[in-house]
């Protein structure tokens, strides 16, 4: 079995606090392990920048090399311990990849990045030598894996055509997500599932709390899991819909699981949501979703069938979208049983792991430097 050496610079897949980032590093360890490899966590050195600061800039990429030099001399000593192949996953200019090609190129193995994303305007600026590592490690790259579509127009032109990218849909372990008998309820349950911090997390909060505003006329619930820095201000965006709302704070995977299936609908305005993990969970759990079209949002949720799609940031859109499923039970019951279909046709972990195997079995060995 041909191991994996696995990198996730923005944040590791065993890190303590929960997020989308960690959710996908490990169903991309799972499907390597479901496609016959043996994955390892090659470092779990967070490479994330978040305030431009140069200095500190300089210190990760010294760190970086450090242990790169550390992992070459450990494998060429051990070279049965030593990996077949280096995937990178969710690499960009706040968490550049200063190990794996300098690894890569040691070792002569293919170097795979997935999730990557390049910005030319952050050539310039705080963030120019993370700009720089990011591009490096694109082009060194043996095989780009996208997981949202709209990656792929900022990676290409950057790069150019010699660059192999390779569509990879998001996914998770359907299995893992039970579907309950939905009866129609008089009040529908509404449920949201993200963590609460400043930014595009904290805007979209808003645009709920606003859009939910506007339909106090009809009966509902909304339960919100999550917690985070911005609890206060999401609170205070929360607080006009009163007795409706409930916190449940940040739960564990499996109570997740348990609220989705006894929710009715889910509702996020995904504001600069790259694809959104907690829309993919809820489809999962035969819910129809309500969301903000933001990023790859689009090629989870099938507008019109297994949920509606409003534009970014437009709170009458959004709302007017929430009050079609709240008053249509029984479209909303249809678009749930489409939802689950969804995931399980093109979104679920062994197809996942069979793309992969696909993808990854092409991958050729080369000369060590």
């Amino acid at each position: 079995m041909a191991k994996v050496a696995f990198y996730a610079p923005l944040k590791p897949p065993d890190h303590r606090v929960p997020s989308g980032d960690r959710l996908v590093a490990r169903l991309l360890i799972d499907a390597l392990r479901l496609a016959g490899y043996q994955p390892l966590v090659a470092s779990r050195l967070r490479s994330f920048d978040g305030a431009g600061d140069a200095r500190r800039q300089e210190r990760l990429a010294a760190r970086g090399a450090a242990t790169a030099a550390r992992l070459i001399a450990r494998w060429r000593a051990q070279p049965r311990e030593a990996p077949g192949l280096w995937f990178t996953y969710h690499l960009y200019y706040k968490a550049p990849d200063w190990i794996g090609p300098a690894v890569a190129d040691a070792l002569g193995i293919p170097y795979v990045v997935a999730e990557a994303s390049l910005a030319m305007k952050r050539a310039a600026g705080p963030w120019a030598a993370g700009h720089r590592q990011a591009a490096a490690a694109l082009r060194r790259a043996d095989l780009i894996i996208g997981l949202n579509p709209a990656d792929r127009d900022g990676v290409l032109p950057a790069l150019g055509d010699a660059v192999h990218w390779a569509m990879l849909p998001p996914f998770l372990d359907a299995g893992r997500y039970a579907v309950a008998s939905r009866e129609p309820a008089k009040a529908p349950r509404l449920v949201t599932v993200a963590m609460m911090r400043p930014g595009d997390k904290l805007a979209s909060y808003r645009v709920l709390a606003a859009a939910l505003a506007q339909l106090l006329d009809r009966d509902w619930t909304l339960e919100v899991i999550g917690d985070g820095p911005a609890r206060g201000e999401v609170e205070a965006a929360l607080a006009p819909l009163g007795a409706r709302l409930g916190y449940a704070g940040a739960l564990g995977d499996e109570d997740i699981t348990d609220r989705l299936a006894a929710a009715d609908l889910f509702v996020w305005p995904a504001i600069n949501e790259a694809f959104g993990m907690a829309l993919l969970e809820a489809q999962a759990s035969g819910l129809a979703v309500v969301a903000g079209a933001s990023g790859g949002v689009g090629t989870i949720v099938a507008d019109g069938e297994t949920g509606l799609l409003t534009p970014p940031g437009d709170i009458d859109a959004f709302s007017a979208a929430v009050r079609q499923l709240v008053d249509a039970p029984a479209r909303r019951a249809a678009m749930g049983v489409a939802a689950r279909q969804k995931v399980l046709c093109a979104h679920d972990l062994p197809a996942a792991a069979g793309r992969l195997a696909a993808l990854l079995g092409g991958l050729r060995r080369k000369c060590a430097a």
